[in-house]
Protein backbone atom coordinates (compact mmCIF):
# COMPACT_ATOMS: atom_id res chain seq x y z
CA UNK A 1 0.00 0.00 0.00
CA UNK A 2 1.07 3.25 -0.24
CA UNK A 3 2.12 6.16 1.75
CA UNK A 4 -0.73 8.10 2.69
CA UNK A 5 -1.63 11.44 1.12
CA UNK A 6 -1.82 14.72 2.89
CA UNK A 7 -3.22 17.66 0.97
CA UNK A 8 -0.86 20.90 1.36
CA UNK A 9 -3.61 22.90 3.03
CA UNK A 10 -3.88 19.96 5.51
CA UNK A 11 -2.30 20.21 8.99
CA UNK A 12 -0.93 16.90 10.42
CA UNK A 13 0.65 17.56 13.98
CA UNK A 14 3.84 16.20 15.37
CA UNK A 15 2.67 12.63 16.85
CA UNK A 16 -0.48 11.66 14.66
CA UNK A 17 0.01 8.65 12.97
CA UNK A 18 -1.51 7.95 9.66
CA UNK A 19 -1.93 4.97 8.01
CA UNK A 20 -0.87 3.64 4.50
CA UNK A 21 -2.69 5.03 1.97
CA UNK A 22 -4.85 6.90 3.78
CA UNK A 23 -6.35 10.33 2.20
CA UNK A 24 -6.21 13.70 3.89
CA UNK A 25 -8.00 16.19 2.34
CA UNK A 26 -8.16 20.12 2.09
CA UNK A 27 -7.58 21.94 5.05
CA UNK A 28 -8.06 19.29 7.51
CA UNK A 29 -6.20 18.93 10.96
CA UNK A 30 -4.93 15.67 12.59
CA UNK A 31 -3.93 16.95 16.11
CA UNK A 32 -1.08 14.97 18.06
CA UNK A 33 -1.89 11.66 19.81
CA UNK A 34 -4.72 10.54 16.85
CA UNK A 35 -3.47 7.09 15.29
CA UNK A 36 -5.55 6.64 12.06
CA UNK A 37 -5.41 3.14 10.37
CA UNK A 38 -4.70 1.93 6.41
CA UNK A 39 -6.89 2.88 3.67
CA UNK A 40 -9.08 6.08 5.21
CA UNK A 41 -10.28 8.78 3.42
CA UNK A 42 -10.63 12.34 5.20
CA UNK A 43 -12.51 15.15 3.78
CA UNK A 44 -12.22 18.63 3.95
CA UNK A 45 -12.52 21.35 6.67
CA UNK A 46 -12.36 17.72 9.27
CA UNK A 47 -10.38 18.13 12.81
CA UNK A 48 -9.61 14.79 14.36
CA UNK A 49 -8.10 14.64 17.84
CA UNK A 50 -6.26 15.11 20.13
CA UNK A 51 -5.30 11.61 20.87
CA UNK A 52 -8.62 9.88 18.58
CA UNK A 53 -8.19 6.56 17.57
CA UNK A 54 -9.54 5.55 13.89
CA UNK A 55 -9.52 2.16 12.54
CA UNK A 56 -8.98 1.24 8.91
CA UNK A 57 -11.02 1.53 6.08
CA UNK A 58 -12.93 4.86 7.30
CA UNK A 59 -14.23 7.20 5.31
CA UNK A 60 -14.99 10.86 7.13
CA UNK A 61 -16.70 12.90 4.64
CA UNK A 62 -16.38 17.21 5.10
CA UNK A 63 -17.29 19.35 7.71
CA UNK A 64 -16.69 16.61 10.44
CA UNK A 65 -15.00 17.16 14.34
CA UNK A 66 -14.34 13.99 16.46
CA UNK A 67 -13.23 15.10 19.60
CA UNK A 68 -10.95 12.96 22.07
CA UNK A 69 -12.98 10.34 23.65
CA UNK A 70 -14.04 9.29 20.67
CA UNK A 71 -12.62 5.60 18.74
CA UNK A 72 -13.70 4.72 15.89
CA UNK A 73 -13.16 1.57 14.11
CA UNK A 74 -12.97 0.05 10.91
CA UNK A 75 -14.82 0.46 7.69
CA UNK A 76 -17.07 3.58 9.26
CA UNK A 77 -18.55 5.75 7.68
CA UNK A 78 -18.74 9.21 8.76
CA UNK A 79 -21.76 10.96 6.54
CA UNK A 80 -20.87 15.56 6.16
CA UNK A 81 -21.14 17.62 8.77
CA UNK A 82 -21.49 15.20 11.35
CA UNK A 83 -21.21 16.03 15.07
CA UNK A 84 -20.08 14.24 17.97
CA UNK A 85 -19.46 15.69 21.43
CA UNK A 86 -17.58 14.69 24.07
CA UNK A 87 -18.91 16.90 27.63
CA UNK A 88 -22.59 16.22 28.66
CA UNK A 89 -22.84 19.51 30.37
CA UNK A 90 -20.15 22.14 28.52
CA UNK A 91 -19.41 25.80 29.72
CA UNK A 92 -17.30 27.85 28.29
CA UNK A 93 -16.09 29.06 31.62
CA UNK A 94 -16.06 25.75 33.34
CA UNK A 95 -12.90 23.59 32.90
CA UNK A 96 -14.44 19.50 31.79
CA UNK A 97 -11.45 18.11 30.30
CA UNK A 98 -11.24 14.97 32.69
CA UNK A 99 -15.14 14.31 31.78
CA UNK A 100 -14.82 13.40 28.29
CA UNK A 101 -17.34 10.48 28.18
CA UNK A 102 -15.80 7.96 25.67
CA UNK A 103 -17.99 7.27 22.94
CA UNK A 104 -17.41 4.14 20.27
CA UNK A 105 -18.14 3.51 16.77
CA UNK A 106 -17.98 -0.67 16.17
CA UNK A 107 -17.09 -2.00 12.87
CA UNK A 108 -18.94 -0.73 9.74
CA UNK A 109 -21.49 1.76 11.31
CA UNK A 110 -22.51 4.39 9.11
CA UNK A 111 -23.47 7.91 10.75
CA UNK A 112 -25.67 10.32 8.37
CA UNK A 113 -25.44 13.80 7.36
CA UNK A 114 -25.66 16.69 10.25
CA UNK A 115 -26.24 13.48 12.76
CA UNK A 116 -25.11 13.95 16.30
CA UNK A 117 -23.77 11.89 18.36
CA UNK A 118 -23.60 12.68 21.93
CA UNK A 119 -20.57 11.26 24.32
CA UNK A 120 -20.71 8.44 26.65
CA UNK A 121 -22.67 5.85 23.61
CA UNK A 122 -21.53 2.79 21.92
CA UNK A 123 -23.08 2.42 18.21
CA UNK A 124 -23.18 -1.08 17.38
CA UNK A 125 -20.97 -3.22 14.35
CA UNK A 126 -23.18 -1.76 11.11
CA UNK A 127 -25.78 -0.30 12.33
CA UNK A 128 -26.99 3.00 10.95
CA UNK A 129 -27.86 6.64 11.74
CA UNK A 130 -30.10 8.08 9.75
CA UNK A 131 -28.92 12.05 8.42
CA UNK A 132 -30.15 14.20 11.03
CA UNK A 133 -30.72 12.16 13.81
CA UNK A 134 -29.43 12.87 17.84
CA UNK A 135 -27.99 9.78 18.94
CA UNK A 136 -28.81 9.80 23.25
CA UNK A 137 -28.47 6.02 23.88
CA UNK A 138 -26.39 3.10 23.04
CA UNK A 139 -27.74 1.70 19.26
CA UNK A 140 -27.56 -2.40 18.81
CA UNK A 141 -25.70 -4.05 16.65
CA UNK A 142 -27.59 -3.68 12.95
CA UNK A 143 -29.63 -1.18 13.86
CA UNK A 144 -31.50 1.45 11.96
CA UNK A 145 -31.95 4.56 13.96
CA UNK A 146 -33.84 7.96 13.30
CA UNK A 147 -35.06 11.27 14.67
CA UNK A 148 -34.28 13.44 17.81
CA UNK A 149 -33.92 11.69 19.83
CA UNK A 150 -33.10 8.76 18.03
CA UNK A 151 -34.97 5.42 17.82
CA UNK A 152 -34.98 1.78 16.25
CA UNK A 153 -36.85 2.02 13.13
CA UNK A 154 -35.96 -1.36 12.11
CA UNK A 155 -32.67 -3.46 10.82
CA UNK A 156 -29.85 -2.98 8.33
CA UNK A 157 -27.80 -5.56 6.82
CA UNK A 158 -23.92 -5.71 6.86
CA UNK A 159 -24.47 -4.25 3.02
CA UNK A 160 -26.37 -1.24 4.50
CA UNK A 161 -29.97 -2.64 2.75
CA UNK A 162 -32.86 -2.45 5.26
CA UNK A 163 -34.43 -5.87 6.47
CA UNK A 164 -37.90 -6.96 6.26
CA UNK A 165 -39.72 -9.30 8.68
CA UNK A 166 -37.73 -12.15 7.27
CA UNK A 167 -34.96 -10.85 8.46
CA UNK A 168 -32.96 -11.31 5.08
CA UNK A 169 -30.80 -9.19 3.30
CA UNK A 170 -32.44 -8.58 -0.32
CA UNK A 171 -28.94 -7.64 -1.77
CA UNK A 172 -26.80 -10.55 -0.50
CA UNK A 173 -29.27 -12.97 0.59
CA UNK A 174 -27.95 -12.95 3.76
CA UNK A 175 -29.81 -14.24 7.00
CA UNK A 176 -29.92 -12.71 10.29
CA UNK A 177 -31.24 -13.30 14.13
CA UNK A 178 -31.82 -11.16 16.55
CA UNK A 179 -30.14 -11.11 20.18
CA UNK A 180 -30.24 -9.34 22.69
CA UNK A 181 -26.97 -7.19 21.84
CA UNK A 182 -28.89 -6.45 18.28
CA UNK A 183 -28.76 -8.86 14.95
CA UNK A 184 -25.97 -11.37 14.04
CA UNK A 185 -25.32 -13.55 10.82
CA UNK A 186 -27.67 -17.00 11.01
CA UNK A 187 -24.75 -19.33 9.88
Amino acid sequence: MSAPFIHPTALVDDGAVIGAGSKIWHFAHILPGTRMGTGCVVGQNVMIGPNVVVGNGVKVQNNVSIYAGVTIEDEVFCGPSCVFTNVLTPRAFVERKQEFAATLVKRGASIGANATIVCGVTIGRYAMVGAGAVVTKDVKDHALVVGNPARPRGWVSRSGEVLGHDLVCPRTGERYQETEGGLIAAG
